[in-house]
């Protein structure tokens, strides 16, 4: 395991240390980059999250499912908990907790806004750190790698209706416009542009697909330096209400808890009661799990601007996220006797 992976939780509370640090001393610096934006889609953000995504993308093979028939249980388990339970239960549990457990607490309109993030968070299922938690738990990296391209495939459509469904339901108005934006920016794009990278690193090898792995291996170093300095820009951009409203923080906090703890245990047990084995049980339970936070931000932030209360609860997540896997993969390593071998 590289070093970034076996120390990321360090790495990641160092960012959000510098993004609150920047955000408090430079406060100047950190609007003039807010104030970089085009159609509602902030540039520095855009860029950083392509840095990201970019070679994640690459690595997707959609060439993967034709194989799916084999091995179909983790696939539909993984289908099944993030596109028809997880975005709803996300819902339902935002509604809870911002329009009556907090009721008094935090006011009508940033209620709202603290749903619309986490709604934007439960509707995107990892596609890049999930490829981490996989390998932390010994799983199968061909089998995560179909689970991830047929992801992928079913956001590029699926997405922006949900979003636009359960944003209507809690009475929050869908701007299509910025939403479908969002989409073709940071999935439909960069599906586009790693499928042809791909496909030409592939042809210019003489057909060798380990080029495509030595080509990503080459970017890796883009993707740690984006998603570090992604967290690093979010926290910077949201400091002044982190450092003067740490409740409100721990508040957004209970309800992503609660989902990813239940979400894992949901896909965890459909798979144990199914008798798939480890390698493929326990990436099924943690892609569900995790989020592709890089889309909720910056759809987010496209929709209600940076310093919104959905940006925030987004941002939230990204600070959740990474304690929280790190315990469900001891969990499902702890667990692999429970669990056929193949």
């Amino acid at each position: 395991m590289a070093l970034f992976e076996r120390w990321l939780s360090l790495w990641v509370a160092l960012a959000i240390g510098a993004g609150v640090v920047l955000g408090l001393v430079a406060p100047g610096l950190v609007e003039s980059m807010a104030a970089l934006q085009v159609a509602s889609v902030n540039l520095v953000v855009a860029v950083l999250i392509w840095a990201m995504i970019y070679p994640m993308m690459v690595a997707v093979d959609f060439a993967s499912i034709r194989d799916i028939g084999r091995r179909p249980k983790g696939l539909i388990i993984t289908v099944a908990v993030n596109w028809l339970i997880k975005p709803f239960t996300m819902a339902a549990l935002a509604v809870l907790f911002f329009h009556h457990v907090y009721a008094g607490l935090i006011e009508g309109d940033l209620a709202n806004q603290y749903v619309a993030g986490l709604i934007l968070l439960g509707a995107a299922p990892c596609t890049a750190m999930v490829f981490v938690w996989s390998q932390l738990t010994r799983g199968d990296p061909a089998y995560t790698l179909v689970q991830v391209s047929m992801n992928d495939l079913i956001m590029v459509v699926a997405f922006a209706p949900i979003v636009a469904l359960l944003l209507g339901v809690t009475d929050i108005a869908v701007p299509w416009e910025t939403l479908l934006l969002s989409v073709l920016l940071y999935v439909v794009i960069p599906l586009a542009a790693g499928w042809l990278t791909r496909s030409r690193v592939i042809a210019r090898a003489g057909g060798d697909g380990q080029a495509v792995d030595r080509f990503t291996a080459r970017l890796k170093p883009f993707s740690i330096i984006g998603l570090l300095a992604t967290v690093v820009l979010l926290f910077a951009f949201q400091a002044a209400t982190i450092v003067s409203q740490p409740l409100l923080i721990a508040l957004i906090a209970v309800p992503i808890v609660i989902q990813s703890y239940g979400i894992f245990a949901l896909g965890y047990a459909a798979a144990w009661a199914w008798r798939v084995p480890h390698a493929i049980a326990a990436p099924c339970a943690l892609i569900g799990t995790s989020n592709f936070f890089e889309l909720a931000v910056a759809v987010a932030i496209g929709l209600f601007g940076l310093t919104s209360g959905a940006a925030l609860a987004t941002v939230v997540g990204v600070l959740v996220e990474v304690p929280v896997m790190l315990s469900l993969v001891a969990l499902a390593s702890r667990t692999r006797g429970s669990f056929p071998d193949a």
